[in-house]
């Protein structure tokens, strides 16, 4: 008797740019698809159709967007575009005509349909038998996964687009957010690191009502999840937060080790003059007291940020201000970006004296030098002290790894010399015997 083959899964290959809240929309994208019988593979041979997630916060991320799709084009030749960049398809089309479809940032609808379009979904896959993991598809490696809040923002920056291509703050049911958690770690999942255009701003949408998690209310607000996230025994990492006065409320949760004691703030400058320029919410002259104060409540607290120099209108007298800022403040980890201009950013309005090439670099050169040797200075002080390492990867030399004061792919490492016997996702407490500008080395306890 023979037997009719059954008939091979549609395959779908991906391509995931951008930032950590990309990642999740791309996560999510492949759960539906996985759902409805795609195959998702590695390579532009295997595939039948390859999705793009594009990047276009800024020119450079715009350029490697177009890139990545030409290239997809020449490997495959049927080719979708999602994603920041989407919302300006006619850029895109001018200059790769044969994309089959664009869409926007959160589109995930129209992206399933177009891949429905190209490539039919098998008539007779059956949902409740291929099964898909209950915490979805991930594109981070099993010990740890983003965990996003809400979408878009309610702030009007002017050297950012976000708002105009991600929309005002939707911020998610917390029920939901929380069910999702409680998933990712019951599928092993070590650290939840919570993402969102603007984290503190969590509930200000539906006015911090209260939803239901495991049949006990819980209000949509950033402390009280935090809180209810502290319950399911892993990290929990807060990334972009402002610091509105509410903040200061997640100190003591830090202090008492259910959150880890680290906050990513995008700070973007500190001379007065120019964050009035930048249209930055929340900040103000007592910013410095705060974080004294936040540090004498929580003495481990990490803060790493992010800055901008050469913005239009910047004097050498505001870029020492930031200087002499950075100096008072001594942050942990910090990131810096000269100035482009970004197109439809309110920004490139501004009645402002541009900062030539050649002092934009000089400036990005010095900032970096200086923020180096505070960076170095305050790793030092961690040699011969114990801390708690999560385990990224192993090799024949030792484990890398991170501390709570290092969040995945942006901040330092942690290197275990005699970490051979672990494997990654696993928690082990190590005692510092050396640093630099960026990095630890440590020993097994």
């Amino acid at each position: 008797m023979s037997t009719t083959p059954a008939p091979a899964n549609p395959k779908v290959g991906f391509v995931s740019l951008g930032c950590p809240k990309a990642l999740v929309d791309s996560e999510r994208i492949l759960t539906q698809l996985r759902m409805e019988g795609y195959d998702v593979v590695s390579t532009y041979q295997d595939a039948d159709v390859v999705v793009v997630n594009t990047c276009g916060f800024i020119d450079s991320a715009k350029a490697e967007s177009l890139e990545v799709i030409g290239e997809a084009i020449k490997e495959n030749g049927k080719v979708i575009v999602t994603g920041c960049m989407g919302v300006e398809e006619g850029n895109i089309r001018n200059v790769h005509p044969s994309v089959l479809a664009v869409t926007g940032p959160q589109q995930y609808e129209q992206v399933v349909n177009a891949v429905h379009e190209v490539v039919p979904p098998r008539q007779d896959h059956n949902p409740l038998i291929d099964l898909v993991p209950p915490q979805g598809i991930k594109l981070t490696p099993r010990h740890y996964a983003y965990l996003k809040i809400s979408e878009g923002c309610n702030h009007s920056c002017s050297f950012c687009i976000i708002p105009s291509m991600r929309g005002k703050l939707v911020s998610r049911p917390v029920g939901d957010v929380l069910d999702e958690a409680q998933r990712l770690v019951k599928s092993g999942v070590k650290e939840l690191l919570v993402i969102s255009q603007d984290t503190s701003a969590y509930g200000v949408d539906v006015k911090y009502r209260t939803g239901f998690w495991n049949g006990a209310p819980v209000k949509t607000r950033m402390t009280e999840l935090c809180e209810a996230l502290s319950t399911l025994g892993v990290w929990v990492r807060l990334h972009y937060v402002y610091p509105y006065p509410h903040v200061d409320e997640l100190i003591p949760l830090m202090a008492a080790g259910k959150i880890l004691p680290y906050l990513d703030i995008p700070f973007q400058h500190a001379s007065p003059k120019v964050l009035k320029s930048m249209k930055r919410p929340a900040f103000e002259d007592k910013t410095l007291a705060r974080i004294k104060n936040w540090r004498e409540i929580c003495p481990d607290l990490i803060i790493r940020s992010t800055f901008i120099v050469g913005f239009p209108g910047e004097t050498e007298e505001d870029f020492q201000y930031l200087l002499n800022w950075l100096t008072e403040a001594q942050l942990d980890r910090v990131g810096c970006f000269q100035y482009s201009p970004v197109e439809g950013a309110p920004a490139n309005d501004l009645d402002l004296e541009v900062v030539p090439d050649d002092i934009k670099q000089d400036r990005w050169e010095r900032f970096m030098a200086h923020q180096q040797a505070i960076s170095s200075a305050r790793l030092q002080m961690r040699i011969g002290r114990e801390i708690e390492v999560l385990v990224d990867e192993v090799d024949e030399q030792g484990a890398v790894g991170r501390c709570f004061f290092d969040a995945p792919e942006i901040d330092g490492n942690v290197f275990i010399d005699n970490g051979s016997n672990l494997k990654p996702g696993d928690k082990v407490w190590c005692k510092v015997t050396d640093a630099d500008e960026y990095d630890l080395w440590a020993e097994q306890i």
